[in-house]
C-alpha cells in the first residue's frame, strides 16, 4: 500500500468530528428553523465547478449558504436548473422532495446513480444529512426495501426525520452513529451509498473494515467522495475548517482506493471521475504552497486536475 498523505501529526479525531459536528449541524439548524416559504438558499457540499465555487462544503470554510444569482447550473441532461440540487440529481429525482431536503444537498454526486438498487434490497446511507440519497433510495427498494440513514450529528437526524414524515415514507429510518463504529448488525445489509462523507472521517480504513462487516456477502459499496491527484500541503492536512469543508481529510484517489482493497473488498473500481478546478478549493497561498510542495511541476499534473469528485464501487 502507498504511503498515505496523512498529516505527521494528525490532528486529534474528536477535534475533526467536533468540528464536523458543529459546521452540519449549524446547516441543519439553518434549515429546521426556516421559514420554508421564504425558501432558503440552497447548501451543498461539493458539486464540481459550480457549488464549489458558490461556497459549498468544498468552498470557503465560513460559508454556509449560496448564492446563485451568478450561477450558470446545469441538470444532468445538460439543461438549466436553478439549484445546486437540480445539478447532482434529474427532475424526476428531485419532483416531490420539499424545500427541506433539497435545501441542503449537501453531496459531490450522485451515489444511488451508481448503485444499481433493486426492489426488497436494504440500503445504509452514510453521513445521510437531509435525507436526500436515502428517499431516492427508497423509491428503489420499494416498500419490501429497506433504507437506513446513518449520521452523527443530532440536528441532521431531526431534519432528517422530519423530511421522512413530511414524505410519508416508513420503509426508513435514521440513525444516530458514528461511521468508524456502525450501529448496524453484521451481514445486514445489500448495499451501502456515501455522498461526500467518508473524507470527513479522520479514521477512513476503520469506515471501510465497517463497511464490510455490515454488508451482506456480494454486497456492494457505492459512493462518491472527494479526491486529490497529488499529495497537499501538511499545513492543510491540520486545519480544521479545512476538514469540516470536504478538503483536508480528501486522500490521493490511489490511497483511497487501495483502502478499500486493504479492506477486504473486490471489483474495486472508479466509476466517474470530475474534476474541480483547485482555485474554486484552495486558497491562493495554499496554492503556492501546494505547487512548491511539488517543485513548480505538480508531478506533471495540471492546477485543474489536481482534486476530483468521484464515484466509486466495490463489493464484498
Amino acid at each position: 500500500m502507498s504511503t498515505m498523505n496523512t498529516p505527521t501529526a494528525p490532528l486529534d479525531a474528536d477535534r475533526v468530528r467536533g468540528r464536523v459536528q458543529d459546521r452540519y449541524g449549524a446547516l441543519a439548524r439553518q434549515v429546521n428553523s426556516a421559514d420554508l416559504e421564504a425558501r432558503p438558499a440552497p447548501v451543498s457540499c461539493c458539486e464540481p465547478t459550480t457549488a464549489a465555487a458558490a461556497g459549498g462544503c468544498c468552498g470557503p470554510a465560513s460559508s454556509v449558504t449560496l448564492d446563485l444569482s451568478s450561477l450558470e447550473l446545469v441538470n444532468v441532461a445538460g439543461e438549466p436548473t436553478s439549484s445546486v440540487a437540480g445539478a447532482l440529481y434529474s427532475s424526476d429525482q428531485l419532483s416531490d422532495l420539499p424545500d427541506s431536503v433539497t435545501a441542503i444537498s449537501l453531496g459531490c454526486g450522485n451515489p444511488t446513480a451508481i448503485a444499481g438498487l433493486r426492489a426488497g434490497q436494504t440500503v445504509l446511507d452514510l453521513g445521510s444529512g437531509g435525507g436526500i440519497d436515502c428517499f431516492l433510495a427508497a423509491r428503489q427498494v420499494g416498500p419490501t426495501g429497506r433504507v437506513i440513514g446513518l449520521d452523527m450529528t443530532t440536528d441532521m437526524i431531526r431534519l432528517a426525520r422530519r423530511n421522512a414524515k413530511k414524505l410519508g415514507l416508513t420503509n426508513v429510518e435514521f440513525r444516530w452513529g458514528e461511521i468508524e463504529e456502525m450501529p448496524v448488525e453484521d451481514d445486514s445489509v445489500d448495499v451501502i451509498i456515501s455522498n461526500c462523507v467518508i473524507n470527513l472521517s479522520p479514521d477512513k480504513p476503520q469506515v471501510f473494515r465497517e463497511a464490510l462487516r455490515v454488508l451482506k456477502p456480494g454486497g456492494e459499496l457505492a459512493v462518491s467522495d472527494m479526491v486529490f491527484e497529488v499529495p497537499i500541503p501538511e499545513a492543510l492536512r491540520g486545519d480544521l475548517d479545512s476538514w469540516a469543508g470536504c478538503v483536508a481529510g480528501a486522500w490521493l484517489e490511489s490511497d483511497y482506493v487501495e483502502a478499500i482493497r486493504q479492506a477486504g473488498f473486490r471489483e474495486v473500481e472508479v466509476a466517474a471521475r470530475d474534476y474541480l478546478p483547485i482555485t474554486e478549493v484552495l486558497s491562493a497561498s495554499d496554492i503556492a504552497a501546494l505547487q512548491a510542495q511539488a517543485n513548480g511541476h505538480l508531478h506533471g499534473v495540471s492546477l485543474d486536475r489536481v482534486m476530483a469528485s468521484i464515484k466509486i464501487r466495490a463489493r464484498k
